[in-house]
């Protein structure tokens, strides 16, 4: 199995959790679980590549995927502006796939600071038991460590 949403998706459903049983619920959640795999994820990537790993400094590039990974925060931070999590009232696969994105956001050349409502989403998702559990146990293969940003 491949692709990072697939098999969030196939965890979810084979698990019976992180994914509502209504309808609404469930199409919410896929949609955010899909704007990150379309969106986030990408620009973020693209952040990351022209601005830390490209071995040529290209100020176009670095400014224009620091300014759209700015402009997806924004869309985040809307989005949770009156609900815990992305997908609504419960913690999803759309979080889950959401928030690898944001750890490294000093490294985006971002200010969690101006994004009241996504910094409290990240704080809460950054202090779970299981967010914790994960990244101490990838902590001897990372190079620097992830959730102290």
């Amino acid at each position: 199995m491949f692709e990072s949403g697939a098999i969030l998706l196939y965890l979810a459903e084979k698990t019976g959790q992180f994914l509502p049983a209504d309808a609404r619920g469930r199409k919410t959640a896929m949609e955010w679980l899909f704007w990150q795999v379309g969106g986030l994820g990408p620009m973020a990537g693209q952040n990351h590549h022209f601005g830390v790993y490209a071995p040529e400094r290209i100020p176009y590039a670095v400014t224009r995927y620091v300014n759209e990974t700015n402009r997806l925060y924004g869309v985040m931070d809307r989005r949770l502006a009156d609900r815990p999590f992305l997908g609504g009232d419960e913690y999803s696969i759309a979080d889950m796939a959401a928030y690898p994105w944001v750890v490294p956001w000093k490294r985006q050349q971002q200010n969690l600071d101006d994004f009241a409502n996504l910094r409290r989403w990240f704080d809460s998702i950054r202090e779970r038991p299981a967010t914790l559990r994960a990244y101490a146990r990838a902590e001897p293969y990372s190079a620097q460590p992830a959730v102290t940003e």
